[in-house]
């Protein structure tokens, strides 16, 4: 019995694997932080965002007017067969600010675009870009509301 337990005894602790951690268990798999980049102030982006945020003021302004005489119009043709002469009148009154409404559109593409190139360009976010995308995102969607209100008033053709 002597030899088998000899036998046991002889074994080295470098036959099992370690209990220590490892290279890869000592590692963070934190992402690393990368520093805000901040942009700096650019004319040409300016002086088109101020460009852009004049047509949308400009546009907001006289949607304003136009909506309520077309809201007026349609409150008179409210009940009008179609093709009256009142039910053409607030038809062409909302055709009106559609126009509003397109030229709000594509001052948001504009700024939507703006702001992809930017990105495909590597370079960092340009706050006023977001702000002014914010503030057409929120004036298209009033005015799609505010048609779709008067719209609903009218008979469909």
């Amino acid at each position: 019995m002597t030899l088998i337990l000899g036998g046991c005894a002889a074994q080295t602790s470098t036959r099992y694997p370690s209990l220590l951690p490892r290279a890869i268990e000592s590692r963070s798999d934190a992402e690393p932080e990368s520093p805000v980049v901040l942009a700096e102030p650019e004319p040409s982006t300016d002086s088109a965002l101020a460009d852009l945020r004049k047509t949308l003021d400009r546009t907001s302004a006289d949607f304003a007017p136009a909506a309520t005489r077309a809201e007026r119009l349609a409150d008179a043709a409210r009940g009008d067969a179609p093709g009256g002469e009142r039910w053409i009148a607030a038809q062409t009154a909302l055709a009106e600010l559609d126009g509003y409404r397109a030229t709000t559109s594509a001052t948001l593409s504009a700024v939507d675009t703006m702001a992809s190139d930017r990105i495909t360009g590597g370079k960092p976010e340009y706050p006023a870009i977001a702000t002014l995308q914010t503030a057409a995102q929120a004036a298209l969607e009033a005015q799609s509301t505010r048609i779709t209100a008067i719209s609903a008033k009218l008979r469909s053709a």
